[in-house]
């Protein structure tokens, strides 16, 4: 069965990106979520590689593989609308969770102490990245 890359519908944050990935990687989206959250605190490149993903990423119950970007950016600024109107009561969390830890990751970068620098994005970011990609390895090594 060929698993196709989509946004979820029924298990959604804010566009459904994450729990898409989740689903079409075999994990939990949580997982997912944190990585991305990871990504914006450390680099700020979360965000915007959840943006583009949302744009190119059809919905779960989309007809239709084609890409017109008009199209899909008009019903982002339309889900992005109706998330902040009527917000998914587990994004509360999420959001809290990431607001602690970038705060402490700026306050600990400010205290300038010298062992700490790996805190900058051009460490972590690879780092994330490795742990990342050797997960999804060693996922795919077991199930086989």
């Amino acid at each position: 069965m060929n698993k196709r890359l989509a946004r979820s519908r029924t298990d959604v944050m804010l566009g459904g990106v994450c729990a898409g990935l989740a689903n079409f990687l075999g994990i939990d989206p949580v997982i997912v979520r944190i990585f991305f959250v990871l990504l914006v605190i450390f680099d700020g490149a979360g965000i915007l590689i959840y943006l583009l993903l949302w744009l190119v990423m059809p919905k779960e119950d989309a007809t239709t593989d084609t890409l017109n970007i008009s199209d899909r950016a008009r019903d982002i600024g339309t889900e992005f609308g109706q998330a902040v109107s009527k917000p998914n009561p587990h994004a509360a969390i999420f959001i809290g969770a990431g607001l602690i830890l970038a705060g402490v990751v700026v306050f600990l970068r400010s205290l300038d102490i010298s062992w700490l620098s790996w805190l900058d994005g051009r460490v972590t970011l690879p780092l994330l990245l490795l742990l990342a990609g050797g997960f999804l390895l060693y996922r795919a090594i077991k199930e086989r």
